[in-house]
């Protein structure tokens, strides 16, 4: 990486956003089922600032790496997210790291996408809320459909037929 990227545009499939909660992974899980369904890619974007990122492996006490080592340790992490949700190896999923508040970022992917996929709950915030501030945002002002998934939520499977539809908007 040699710049680091401030805006992430995708072209039709699934957009799922991820900040490493719980409800972050569910929200993957539920996306990546439904862009196999419905044949299309999924790009799970992850938008931080040096307040949200890991720590790089090159962070040492009194030197401060340089802004595409954050970037990378970031990439590193949403990698390991992805990984560990199993999901079907014959899902087409694209990694994307955006150096933007979530809000902005978020809605910047999916201006071009069928669908954002995105958890009622992330990492901060009040545990008592049902909805999130950033999806009650995006939920407001996307460009495409947004889906909130719920921890916990199952919910049933969509057919083929229901999932083409629901991304491709038939």
């Amino acid at each position: 990486m040699d710049e680091v990227r401030e805006v992430v545009r995708v072209e039709g499939g699934v957009v799922v956003g991820h900040d490493g909660s719980t409800c972050a992974q569910e929200a993957l899980r539920w996306a990546a089922r439904l862009a196999r369904r419905a044949d299309v890619d999924l790009h799970v974007v992850r938008t931080w600032s040096m307040t949200t990122a890991p720590q790089p492996s090159s962070w040492e006490p009194g030197y401060v790496p340089p802004m595409t080592d954050w970037e990378q340790a970031v990439h590193d992490e949403l990698t390991a997210h992805v990984a560990a949700a199993g999901l079907d190896p014959a899902v087409r999923v694209t990694c994307h790291v955006v150096h933007r508040a979530p809000v902005q970022g978020l809605l910047a992917a999916a201006e071009g996408a069928n669908l954002l996929v995105v958890g009622a709950r992330g990492r901060g915030g009040f545990g008592g809320l049902l909805l999130g501030s950033v999806s009650d945002q995006l939920v407001h002002h996307a460009a495409c459909p947004v889906t909130v998934v719920r921890t916990g939520a199952g919910g049933r499977d969509f057919t083929a037929a229901e999932a083409g539809s629901a991304v491709v908007g038939e």
